[in-house]
């Protein structure tokens, strides 16, 4: 009841497998595997092969090879865009790790600084020992937009700032290392704290609203004259050049322009609000001795009654005192003159 290994059990024609099945491991990591195509295959069948990678007309196949893990390569083949065959049955192989399971070393990553050198880091397999010695073994992709090697410039980016009216113009160094047209920029400024400062996108048409005819400058207008600005700049690399995500460090802050002195503000904050005050004390003093004198008070009508009717009551008693007094004199006048009259009588 089995169906023949020829055909399956639709009636479709199985394709023979592909034969001799190899591997060979290249640069250490690189895995390359081969095999032969099937023999007898008809003319017109539009021949691939099958993977658990990928589909190709090619006999090979290279990755990256997991030395520390058991690796199963399989590979049929089948004719494409043919209803009348079936692919062929898998033709596998494995792979078997090496060493002592659990020493390899984890956590494998390298950066490529400013295409100079490189610096690895990594650490021990957890069964490893302390005194376990790691060998690294790495290759140079010569495709730019393959390189399997993350990079990094150093900060290589040196400033220099010139002012222009109210324009700050910026240029930078560039890396003798890296292609002229795989890099761009980003230039941070600010008048204050460079955490808040704002980022400018450069590249070698143009950015955001600024426009620049090379690759290491810009120019910034509307600048306060008063003011001192700070600035930075950093490389990234071009998608179409590198496939990292990396960027440069920022490069060290350059100033231009100088800052008002605080002091100043200080002084004239305190000094004003005094002046004014003062100032407005004297005026309210002045404004009140001018209103009398141009607006003098009105007098009191019972005031001025209470006034006249008390000087004649004082002016009626001192009449009346003076008179007691004029009578009394009088009297004593009198009687003296009675009492030297009365001795020339005795006399006679």
């Amino acid at each position: 009841d089995e169906c023949p290994s020829r055909f399956s059990c639709s009636g479709a024609k199985v394709l023979p497998s592909p034969s001799n099945l190899n591997y060979s491991l290249t640069h250490i990591c690189t895995l390359t595997w081969t095999w032969n195509p099937p023999e007898n295959i008809s003319s017109s069948c539009n021949l691939e092969y099958s993977s658990d990678i990928e589909w190709s007309k090619s006999r090979f196949r290279v990755t990256d090879a997991h030395l520390s893990e058991e690796m199963r390569l399989r590979v049929r083949s089948e004719c494409k865009n043919d209803n009348t065959s079936e692919p062929s049955p898998w033709v596998e192989t494995s792979l078997l790790p090496k060493g002592i399971p659990g020493t390899a070393a984890v956590d494998l990553g390298c950066v490529w600084h400013n295409l100079e050198y490189m610096a690895c880091t990594w650490h021990r397999g957890e069964n490893a020992s302390s005194d376990t010695n790691y060998t690294l073994f790495y290759w140079f992709v010569a495709d730019l937009s393959s390189h399997v090697l993350q990079y990094r410039t150093e900060p290589y980016l040196q400033l220099t700032l010139s002012k222009t009216n109210d324009r700050i113009d910026v240029k930078w160094s560039e890396s003798e290392t890296f292609p002229k047209s795989c890099l761009q920029y980003e230039v941070k400024y600010s008048n204050g704290d460079l955490d808040t400062g704002q980022i400018i996108a450069v590249s070698f048409h143009c950015f955001f609203f600024f426009f620049s005819s090379e690759r290491n400058s810009v120019s910034v207008p509307g600048i306060d004259a008063h003011s001192k600005y700070s600035f930075r700049v950093r490389a990234k690399p071009k998608r179409e050049c590198y496939s990292s995500h990396l960027q440069s460090d920022w490069s060290e802050e350059r100033s231009i322009g100088e800052k008002r002195d605080s002091t100043i503000y200080l002084v004239l904050i305190i000094t004003i609000p005094l002046i004014v005050a003062v100032s407005t004390i004297i005026l309210l003093i002045y404004l009140k001795r001018l209103k009398i004198l141009i607006l003098p008070p009105i007098p009191d009508p019972r005031e001025i009654l209470k006034r006249m009717f008390g000087e004649q009551n004082e002016d009626s008693q001192v009449s009346k005192k003076l008179l007691i007094i004029e009578e009394e004199i009088h009297s004593l006048i009198l009687t003296e003159t009675s009492e030297s009259s009365n001795p020339e009588k005795e006399n006679r």
